[in-house]
């Protein structure tokens, strides 16, 4: 459990911060959320920023190693005059330990385990004395593939990428997004979570404010962050027509929940009615891949594929006892895996075979559009159009 401070005065920057932005699988939407929850701002805590706060430029980051990332002033906003800067972990003033026991309860494993090595925690305030403030909580990983992972499981959340009140993506860094009072960047090793507070706005007014601050904040942190702003290799090789806008989660580890499994990235996809994902793997060796598909072909009531691509599987997978299960169809070409599946977000179990299909790609479509995709992620060339005038 979170714990969250009875009093306005007692909240600090860090409490609320990592109550709203550094929650994990526990506090992410999930499955059985309202719909109507999804992305919306916690209750606002933070006591309102005088006018003129920015009119000495803003607040500076007391941190020598990561302070010259955030800018000093956007959308109108500034940092916090006077503010106290929250640095944890490598050359940090606390410890991670310290994230854990001051702020939750056993959470922060969740984001250990994707690599967390420090967090940074500032707050920006309203120069026109609007009210408004947001709080960024800049962590860094020991890798950008645990930075990606844990950057598309807050905007996935596991909830349906295509949802109208999911987040959208928006240009800041390596990939950002989006929500309903709260924003992300990824770039390289470094994640940023923006949440937008204004305990004299309604929600609908939050909506609204929330979107150029968060945006230019976001842009303005995502300018100055260093490393590479490319995504993990599986990642780069999920086809992109089709694909969900942010409808990519990477998993640094055990892609498709299945140990032993490695890395991978899962994409969302629409076409019309139809509703997939595409499963991603890509490593260094074809005989590591070989491995991969022995793992999955191990799996009970797998069935051999034949004539596609090096080897190929159907396999039946389900994420938990109430959800509807889906068949993916999986193929290797040399050190790339692809898998093609249902979208299980999308199909209730018992819903009629009829239903089912207007939502569902076909075995044969699967088969189908694998091939062509997997053949291009390996640059292989496509096959010659048939000349139309031969019988």
């Amino acid at each position: 459990m979170v714990k969250v401070p009875l009093t306005l005065s007692a909240v600090s920057p860090l409490a609320f911060a990592v109550l709203a932005t550094l929650a994990f699988a526990g506090t992410g939407c999930s499955k059985n959320e309202k719909p109507e929850e999804r992305g919306s701002a916690p209750p606002p805590v933070v006591e309102s920023a005088k006018p003129g706060a920015c009119a000495s430029g803003g607040g500076t980051v007391d941190d020598p190693v990561q302070g010259e990332f955030f800018v000093r002033t956007a959308g109108g906003y500034c940092l916090e005059p006077q503010g106290d800067t929250k640095t944890y972990g490598d050359r940090g003033k606390l410890t991670m330990d310290q994230v854990c026991t001051t702020a939750v309860d056993g959470e922060c494993e969740v984001y250990k385990s994707y690599g967390l090595k420090r967090a940074v925690i500032v707050r920006y305030v309203d120069g026109g004395g609007g009210g408004g403030s947001v709080e960024v909580v800049l962590t860094t990983f020991g890798d950008p593939g645990g930075a990606y992972g844990m950057f598309t499981k807050r905007v996935i959340a596991d909830a349906d990428p295509a949802d109208a009140r999911a987040p959208k993506p928006i240009t800041a860094g390596g990939a950002g997004a989006l929500g309903n009072g709260r924003g992300y960047v990824w770039k390289g090793p470094y994640l940023a979570e923006l949440t937008y507070l204004n305990e004299q706005e309604s929600p609908e007014q939050i909506t609204k404010s929330s979107a150029p601050v968060l945006t230019a904040i976001a842009e303005g942190l995502g300018g100055k962050l260093p490393g590479s702003a490319d995504k993990p290799a599986a990642a780069q090789a999920l086809p992109t027509a089709n694909l969900v806008p942010n409808g990519i989660q990477y998993f640094p580890k055990e892609v498709l929940g299945i140990a032993r499994l490695g890395a991978g990235a899962v994409g969302y996809y629409k076409d019309g009615t139809k509703r997939y994902r595409i499963v991603s793997l890509v490593r260094d060796d074809a005989d590591v891949a070989k491995d991969a598909m022995k793992l999955l072909r191990q799996r009970p009531g797998t069935l051999p594929v034949a004539q596609l691509a090096d080897e190929a599987l159907h396999l039946t997978l389900q994420d938990a006892p109430d959800r509807p299960k889906s068949e993916y169809v999986v193929a290797r070409k040399g050190t790339i895996i692809f898998g093609v599946g249902d979208e299980d977000l999308v199909v209730k179990p018992g819903e009629p075979a009829e239903k089912q299909g207007e939502l569902r790609l076909s075995k044969d479509e699967k088969i189908a559009r694998l091939r062509t995709w997997i053949l291009a992620a390996a640059g292989v060339p496509a096959a010659p159009a048939a000349d139309a005038g031969k019988r």
